[in-house]
């Protein structure tokens, strides 16, 4: 992992645990699988736990891990460690991405909560009483409002759960979602135009791919209501960046965004400067103290691995080309 993990996203309990499950080589993070210091660790070694950082796992570090048998990913996306090599030696690999999910969802079901109340023109017009706020006030609240969710991803699916206790009409958009399933959360399943013709608030839950990158594009945009919130706690190169400025520019829209495309935004931005535009700093996921789910659940993952029982949430080969 990355330096600084230590201490607070591992913390010596985490390092107690993993030691009580086998032998426990080193206390210190492992940065780069060549190093010669290392290499006798990693010739003993069933087991990679990893973090933010955690090197790639190619045929040259594997070749210094025979006896590899689990890759225990303490973060979400795994895309940047696994190889074709990982796969074909059948390692076990398992991913915190759930327990990353659940800050995720928190922030993006707040900002849905806050949107409906138009609190991004609101509090902006606090700011600068001089602002026309472009709201019919009497659409506000969050009484029979309409959420536009895409992507039925961990963070997609904890957030309409999140938001199912408050009286709101909830609606998906995935591909890999059917509709009993969508049914099963008490959400709609719809085509993206659809939803966005529909919804509210929309807000974007889906991986960064190649198929997904500028979904919401000017077309989308386009058919989205006077007044709809955007929120974007996913990927900031799901949105067409140049399309969004136009809309938002226009005051007709409203947009929550904790990930840009750019990220970060260049400094002289238009929506730095926008009175409907709050940003975030890429701050929805496991920050401080949420950091240490992920950790408690890939430790878990190890635990069970060790007692020889089926990993909670495993990654696939055939999962790579559509996880974030």
């Amino acid at each position: 992992m990355m330096d600084g993990l230590l201490g607070y996203a591992v913390t010596e309990e985490h390092l107690d645990a993993l030691a009580e499950i086998g032998e426990l080589s080193t206390r210190v993070p492992v940065g780069d699988f060549s190093d010669p210091a290392v290499a006798e660790l990693l010739a003993d070694t069933d087991v990679i736990f990893g973090h933010w950082g955690c090197p790639t796992l190619d045929a040259t570090a594997l070749e210094a891990m025979p006896r590899l048998a689990m890759f225990a990913y303490g973060a979400g996306t795994v895309k940047w460690q696994v190889t074709d090599e990982l796969w074909e030696r059948g390692v076990v690999v398992t991913s915190a991405a759930a327990a990353n999910a659940v800050p995720v969802a928190e922030f993006a079901a707040a900002a849905i909560l806050l949107a409906n109340k138009g609190i991004v023109w609101l509090s902006a017009a606090e700011r600068d009483p001089s602002l026309r706020v472009p709201l019919d006030m009497s659409a506000l609240g969050n009484h029979d409002r309409r959420v536009g969710l895409v992507g039925a991803s961990h963070v997609g699916r904890l957030t309409c759960e999140y938001l199912s206790v408050h009286d709101l009409q909830v609606a998906f958009h995935d591909p890999y979602l059917d509709d009993d399933d969508a049914a099963r959360m008490g959400a709609q399943k719809m085509e993206l135009d659809e939803l966005c013709s529909w919804c509210d608030v929309l807000s974007l839950h889906a991986p960064e791919l190649d198929s997904t990158r500028r979904m919401i594009g000017a077309r989308q945009l386009s058919l989205l209501a006077d007044g709809v919130t955007i929120v974007n706690t996913a990927r900031g190169a799901l949105i067409d960046t140049a399309a969004l400025q136009q809309e938002l520019a226009s005051g007709r829209l409203q947009a929550i965004l904790d990930v840009t495309h750019p990220e970060p935004l260049p400094v002289d931005s238009p929506l730095r400067e926008l009175p409907n535009v709050m940003l975030t700093p890429h701050v929805a996921g496991a920050v401080g103290s949420e950091t240490r789910r992920l950790t408690d659940l890939a430790v878990a993952e190890v635990a069970r691995f060790a007692a020889g029982e089926s990993p909670l949430y495993p990654v696939r080969r055939e999962d790579i080309p559509r996880i974030a």
